[in-house]
């Protein structure tokens, strides 16, 4: 501890502490340098709130936490062999802990003392360990919140405020001797509990119900109910002590005698290990890495038909926020995927920026003007960007679908989402795949038992569900992880491994030889249908899906013209001959006559009619068309009137009578107020410029090593202020500790000057204007003008101070 005698605080246990252990401790627990404390004493305090302790012990794995569990219910202060025999036992319990676990216990006990010790959780030395008081008081039992341990109060606790009468019966009954003194009573029959001999005599005496009664609640909870005439059994444990009154109707086996009954363990089953993440299969590392390469491509290509869906504008934004029910249905059946599937890629576009809502008064989601330049990316890269984004996002799509605390539905791109402890967990989840060897996919149970272990669940941490978060959370990240390409077969891939380890540009150079090659043909067949039998390149994918529609997808798309479809194109303002050639160019079979014919045809009907605002109107040269449109039943709901021989005037607006007469097999062209046809572009729609949503911190972040050694310097500054030993010049006694130094303006001016040509530092008391007192100790520089400009040591800063604020001065001790 670097001290000869053993602290008596724990301010003094973290002062004696060098200045890397303080900065391990702020690493530890960030939550402490909000704000910075001004010295050791209240770094001290802060460590000791109930807020900061609960956040300590959450972060805690399995077996330290369990180490803390096992201080609670010791003797204050614990030495190291009392904490030790709670975890082992004391070898009395005919072979229920085994020899090697005693042995792993006796090996990771010092680990575990040393990480609460680091994180000021236990402070003293090794023979007088102490939990800090608000620890013990949460892990410590009572009728409300049972101890992790399943131990009830000691005999002490359980018989304050018991009449001395009851205390003597319970004596006679189990054949103690007689005193008048409680404490003496007391005492003797913690002696009694505690001696395993006389202990043994007196349970042989005891029926076999009453033991049975015992071993229900040896292990916990140790708290039972009685009737006002209890059963015999219980009234014989009741009289001996065995069983002492919490209420009327309560009584608790005390923490001494269930030590006994469990042969001195404070756990049913201590875990110093932690479980091992076991395989399921292993399989050959360059098929692992095909598959999730085959994973990736399609995780890009989904994203860009994602976008592509939302171009012109995509669904609503419910008034609450997030995508409704009939949008993500809609969303799920144009990606040909389940609904919790689309929900997790729109999810991750979301997360990486390319969508967004467009902020307009009809709000709508939209692809952002940052996946212009996402399509533009080479395969590899625009993986890494979305697999970079997923780690990172702490929204969880798996929530989709459920609902919040308030029973409310938790929908897709909704405000509800963010879990904190989501980017963690799957980091942790890939750490643990990646220290496997290459290929070995694990049983992702015994994943789950190693994250439960490494932060075992507590209490009311279970708010989510039967599961815990974190679990449901590792689950999803190892279904997410198959549907990105992170891995491949259930094993991580290794460009997987190299973006957690060498970076971006490492792992997009891994995966880039293991896509495929964008293809520049299809294959045209006489049915009216494309084959594309690989992925296209940009250019032609996007043409062709002007052109046609799909049909199926796999290794192969199989593209379908139709007359929509094609009017589709000759919308987007491409010519009957711009289609010809660009089939031509690209199809590494002739052009089917079929196909040939039915662009011919629908560009001979395309703009025919013309569509303007009358409301709107229908024109066109050739009145037997406009008579037949007339006469056709269909056409009523559009409400229409000839207004010329060559003219109809409806009252539908344009777009209704667009979509009307092609419903009717038409095929009408929108004009302009000039006579011109308008040409419809896809995809013209995006948001304003978006970044992506900033991940929700779960609590403070992480201090870098600037931070820390500034705020180790600043917090040590404090404590010299608040605890240095100061000489009086005018008397050889000491100032008391805290109170602020009281000398004269005129003694002040001179101490302070001499300190400045010295360059040696002071002690003084300042009142500030709020009239908040404090000690600093400051290195003057310039006195001048009824101000003092110098170094202070408490601030880390150079600050000017006027001396009529200052109470006194004082020169440090040597």
């Amino acid at each position: 501890m670097g001290t000869t005698t053993p602290p008596r605080t724990l301010a003094e246990a973290l002062r004696a502490r060098d200045d890397e252990s303080l900065a391990g401790l702020l690493r530890a627990r960030p939550d402490l340098l909000s704000p910075v404390p001004g010295d050791i004493t209240q770094l001290a305090t802060r460590a000791g709130t109930r807020a900061s302790v609960v956040r300590a012990l959450e972060r805690l794995d399995r077996f330290a936490l369990q180490t803390a569990e096992a201080l609670a219910v010791a003797p204050d202060p614990a030495p190291y062999g009392t904490l030790l025999g709670l975890l082992t036992g004391d070898g009395q319990d005919d072979g229920e802990q085994r020899d090697d676990v005693g042995a792993a216990i006796v090996a990771a006990l010092p680990g575990a003392v040393g990480t609460l010790r680091e994180q000021a959780l236990v402070w003293g030395d090794d023979d007088r360990l102490r939990l800090v008081r608000t620890a013990r008081e949460l892990l410590s039992p009572s009728p409300q919140h049972p101890s992790p341990t399943g131990l009830g109060p000691t005999v002490a606790e359980a018989t304050a405020g018991m009449s001395p009468g009851r205390l003597q019966e319970i004596l006679a009954a189990a054949g103690l001797p007689a005193t008048h003194d409680p404490v003496s009573a007391v005492a003797a029959l913690t002696a009694l509990f505690t001696d395993r001999a006389r202990m043994g005599e007196l349970l042989d005496t005891a029926p076999m119900e009453a033991l049975a009664v015992l071993d229900r609640l040896v292990w916990g909870p140790p708290y039972g109910e009685v009737t006002p005439h209890p059963a015999p059994p219980v009234k014989w444990l009741r009289d001996r002590g065995l069983l002492l009154p919490v209420s009327t109707r309560t009584v608790v086996l005390p923490r001494e005698a269930a030590l006994h009954l469990r042969a001195g363990r404070a756990h049913r089953t201590p875990e110093p290990r932690p479980p091992v993440v076991a395989a399921v299969a292993e399989r050959d590392p360059q098929a692992v890495d095909g598959a999730a390469a085959g994973q990736a491509f399609l995780a890009v290509t989904t994203v860009e038909e994602l976008l592509k869906h939302w171009n012109g504008g995509g669904p609503a934004v419910l008034r609450a926020g997030g995508l409704s029910v009939r949008e993500l249905r809609r969303t799920a059946t144009a990606l040909d995927v389940q609904e919790p599937v689309a929900a997790f890629w729109v999810e991750l576009a979301y997360a990486a920026g390319l969508l967004a809502s467009d902020g307009e008064a009809d709000e709508r989601y939209a692809p952002t003007p940052a996946s212009d330049e996402w399509l533009e990316l080479p395969a590899e890269e625009r993986w890494v960007s979305l697999a970079t984004a997923w780690l990172a996002a702490t929204r969880a799509s798996g929530l989709v679908g459920g609902q919040d605390a308030k029973g409310r539905a938790l929908s897709a791109l909704g405000p509800d989402l963010d879990r904190s402890a989501a980017p963690e967990v799957r980091h942790r989840v890939l750490a643990l795949l990646d220290a496997l060897p290459a290929g070995t996919a694990p049983d992702p149970e015994s994943v789950l038992a190693r994250l439960r272990w490494e932060r075992p669940l507590r209490g009311a941490a279970a708010s989510e569900g039967t599961t815990d978060l974190r679990s449901r959370i590792a689950l999803w990240t190892l279904n997410e992880s198959e549907l990105l390409g992170i891995t491949g077969r259930g094993a991580l891939a290794a460009h997987t491994r190299a973006l957690l380890t060498e970076g971006p540009a490492k792992a997009a150079g891994l995966l880039a030889p293991l896509l495929p090659e964008p293809l520049d043909h299809v294959l045209l067949q006489a049915d009216l249908t494309a084959v594309a039998p690989g992925p296209l390149q940009r250019p032609l994918a996007d043409m062709l899906g002007t052109l046609a529609d799909i049909e199926s997808k796999g290794g192969a798309t199989v593209y379908r013209f139709t007359p929509g479809s094609v009017r589709r194109a000759l919308d987007a303002g491409r010519t009957a001959a711009d289609l010809h050639a660009f089939l031509a160019t690209h199809s590494r079979t002739p052009v089917p006559q079929p196909l040939s014919y039915l662009i011919d045809d629908v560009a001979r009907r395309h703009g025919h009619l013309r569509i303007g605002a009358a409301s709107s109107y229908v024109r066109c040269d050739d009145e037997t068309v406009l008579g037949e449109i007339l006469a056709d039943k269909r056409s009523a709901a559009l409400r229409l009137r000839r207004i010329a021989p060559t003219v109809l005037a409806a009252r539908a607006d344009p777009a209704s009578l667009l979509d009307g007469l092609r419903e009717m097999g038409y095929a009408p062209a929108a004009e302009s107020a000039d006579g011109d046809v308008l040409i419809t572009r896809a995809g013209a729609h995006r948001t304003p410029p978006r970044s992506a949503p900033a991940p929700v911190p779960e609590g403070p972040p992480v201090p870098d090593t600037t931070l820390l050694g500034a705020a180790v310097r600043a917090i040590r500054a404090g404590d010299d202020a608040a605890t240095v030993v100061h000489a009086r010049k005018d008397t050889a006694a000491t100032t008391p500790p805290g109170a602020l130094p009281r000398t004269t303006a005129a003694e002040t001016l001179v101490t302070v000057q001499a300190a400045a040509m010295t360059g040696s530092a002071v002690w003084i008391g300042y009142v500030n204007a709020d009239g908040a007192a404090s000690q600093r100790v400051i290195a003057p520089v310039r006195v001048e003008g009824g101000y003092v400009t110098a170094y202070d040591h408490t601030a880390d800063e150079i600050r000017t101070y006027p001396l009529h604020r200052i109470t006194g001065v004082a020169e440090l001790a040597e």
